[in-house]
């Protein structure tokens, strides 16, 4: 397998300013359903509405900036399809979660896999399995990665009660400490609520589902420090200069800083994410080689193929668990206020905004090559 890396990495070295000048990128953000011939019928989407144009802005100009000649803007809808065979896209790069419905994350990627059209992003199985958070955690527990104890509640089923019902009981049995109530989908940390204990959990659990129409997860509350970190193939740009490693790249190794009265993280729609939230973590930090094993384990068992980041959190004693995953993370360039919490690492890692990108798009590429090259036959040819 490592030979066989090997020359396609060697293979894209060599043919990368052909691709830089003739492949024709499509970044894709979310669309605006209330648009003529977006959908057929408006519907509602399950997490609060962000188009995040102004993030696919900053990926379509950081790929230009790193070379690319043919980059597009396409919004996400019904009139997809069609744009990317009018505009002869060669390469599309996912930078949307859904425009309405459910299941929304997955549903352009399986457009693409039906087009044809090869991506930059997650397939749509694990698309869905990393963007919802109940199915994540059972996955999690199923490959024995350390997750806090949860349940989920379908409001369908009506209120929840704690003390009487018995699936609540068998999972947190004597469980005396805090909650952290969160839909099963989201954004952003919206609608996720510290329960300081189960006297409060029914009546916030009937607020979240009353918010999102969708299942609510209950899970313990960790009282030691938040973290995150960033993972994705062993396929290294580093000024410009493309490098294979031996295991996959974890990066941006951070740990989210709270204030006093602050259990868990404010959404970032509330208070932006700065530099003074966050703390970049070396590698002799006690944690990060913990953490750098945990991003590595689940790249490895979920067989990522694109970038992801990881919500962790600790207990009192410092053993850590995993939140959740983000397989959409945000890839704002840095604008030296609000921070991603992606990039936030990269100068760290002797890297730039454009290091990152050529990165993911070519770790992606060599999978192509290696695993399903008639899809990137087009491509391939320029090699």
């Amino acid at each position: 397998m490592q030979a066989r890396r090997r020359v396609d990495f060697d293979r894209l070295c060599a043919g990368l300013d052909r691709i830089r000048e003739r492949v024709h990128v499509g970044v894709i953000y979310n669309g605006d359903r209330t648009q003529p011939g977006a959908v057929i019928h408006e519907g509602r989407n399950l997490r609060s509405e962000k188009s995040y144009k102004y993030v696919a802005e900053d990926i379509a100009a950081g790929l230009r900036q790193a070379g690319f000649r043919r980059v597009s803007l396409l919004p996400d809808d019904l009139t997809l399809p069609g744009r990317l065979r009018e505009e002869e896209i060669d390469l599309a790069w996912l930078n949307t979660a859904g425009v309405q419905g459910y299941d929304a994350i997955a549903h352009t990627p399986s457009m693409l896999e039906l087009s044809g059209v090869p991506y930059i992003g997650h397939r749509p199985l694990l698309s869905l399995t990393l963007d919802s958070k109940h199915v994540f955690k059972r996955e999690c527990q199923a490959v024995g990665l350390p997750t806090p104890p949860f349940m989920v509640w379908d409001g369908v089923r009506g209120r929840l009660e704690p003390e009487t019902d018995p699936r609540f009981q068998a999972i947190f049995g004597g469980h005396q400490g805090a909650y952290v109530v969160k839909p099963v989908v989201g954004r952003a940390s919206q609608n996720v609520f510290f329960v300081p204990d189960r006297a409060g959990l029914s009546e916030i659990v009937d607020r979240v589902y009353a918010e999102s129409l969708d299942q609510v997860q209950i899970e313990t509350f960790m009282g030691g420090p938040e973290y995150c970190v960033a993972i994705s193939g062993p396929l290294v740009v580093r000024d410009g200069a493309p490098s294979l490693l031996k295991a996959p790249f974890a990066f941006s190794v951070l740990e989210r800083l709270v204030d006093d009265g602050e259990p868990i993280f404010t959404s970032m729609d509330i208070r932006p994410i700065t530099a003074d939230r966050v703390r970049l973590l070396t590698a002799d930090d006690p944690a990060h080689a913990g953490l750098v094993d945990l991003a590595r384990r689940v790249h490895d068992d979920f067989q990522l193929r694109a970038l992801v980041r990881l919500d962790i959190r600790a207990d009192t004693d410092g053993r850590l668990s995993i939140l959740e995953a983000n397989p959409k993370p945000d890839l704002k360039r840095p604008d030296g206020e609000k921070i991603s919490l992606v990039c936030a690492g990269l100068e760290a890692e002797g890297m730039c905004y454009e290091d990152l990108l050529l990165s993911l798009l070519l770790d992606r590429l060599g999978h192509y090559l290696r695993h399903r090259p008639t899809v990137v036959q087009h491509i391939a040819a320029l090699l």
